[in-house]
């Protein structure tokens, strides 16, 4: 009987990790015949990616944060392959896979080997796939300007301890927005194109989210007039979620963007095509069973609704 064969993709980051040392060995004792290769600099996932497709691998496991998952995922769904992908988070954030309910602990996301894959939607912008969320505005600025040393000290809550104390600068950005039967504009504060739920380490933009239903979800913040006491007071009272403005779309364009920048997965979208577009079941992935992200085929209607 041939034994079951997975490739491990790891962030070089991880190369010394014991724990996940551990747990590709204590998968190998268990019958699966698990090779890990490491990377090294942009480009190498895609790379990795090909040559384990070339080989014949049926499984693939992407380690590391947001951007290595992302860049597994987008090499996987170029690629138009049927082989399975396992994602085993280790960065700081991990928002896609703390939405889906995936282990943060290797070995345990390991064991997602044995769970049968769901066949899940992607994003795509400018040419880029997506796995979680585009970000824009002040979630962005604070994803981009978070350091790795800060990341190193204080996990995901260095996400918010840069937001706070940049807050000062917070300023608004104009957009216009269309898709079909939706059209939005003015000054927003920060703006969530969601396949997963959450970004900037644990910001909920897309709370309704989910990755089987072929649909983004659009989450505006708009700008109010007195922009940093009125958020302020609306943190505090809990009403920061009544003033979003929400959809769900196949595809949304953003016709103006006056100093919106944004983010794919955290990294910054290239190029100027600022069409989003969903890609309906383009990739096979390992969830928990009763993941959130999941939507079950009785309520698939409803949700879309």
């Amino acid at each position: 009987m041939t034994s079951p064969k997975a490739l491990l993709i790891l962030h070089g980051k991880q190369a010394l990790n014991e724990d996940v040392r551990a747990a590709v060995q204590a998968r190998r004792e268990q019958g699966w015949e698990l090779a890990v290769r490491v990377t090294w600099e942009g480009g190498d996932a895609k790379r990795l990616v090909h040559e384990a497709l070339d080989a014949g691998y049926t499984h693939l496991i992407a380690g590391g944060g947001d951007g290595t998952l992302r860049d597994v995922a987008e090499a996987m769904a170029q690629a138009k392959t049927d082989a399975s992908l396992v994602l085993m988070p280790l960065g700081t954030a991990n928002d896609f896979a703390r939405a889906a309910g995936v282990p943060l602990e290797p070995a345990q996301a390991l064991a997602l080997l044995e769970v049968p894959p769901t066949a899940i939607d992607l994003g795509q912008a400018g040419g880029q796939i997506f796995l979680n969320m585009a970000t824009g505005g002040f979630g962005s600025q604070v994803t981009a300007n978070t350091s790795e040393d800060l990341k190193k000290v204080l996990g995901g809550a260095a996400y918010l301890f840069t937001g706070l104390t940049r807050f000062s600068e917070l300023k608004a950005a104009y957009g216009e927005l269309e898709g079909p039967g939706f059209h939005w504009k003015g000054d927003l504060l920060a703006l969530g194109i969601g396949n997963g739920r959450q970004a900037g380490g644990g910001h909920v933009l897309c709370p309704g989210a989910v990755v089987d239903d072929g649909l983004l979800d659009i989450s505006i913040l708009p700008a109010p007039q007195e922009v940093v006491g009125t958020l302020l007071t609306l943190m505090s009272d809990g009403g920061l979620d009544n003033i979003f403005v929400r959809a769900r779309l196949p595809w949304v364009e953003i016709k103006v963007a006056d100093g919106l920048y944004i983010n794919l997965d955290g990294e910054p979208l290239k190029g100027d095509d600022l069409r989003f577009v969903a890609l309906p079941k383009a990739l096979r992935v390992h969830l928990p069973v009763g993941s959130p992200l999941v939507v079950e085929a009785d309520d698939l209607l409803a949700h879309r609704e």
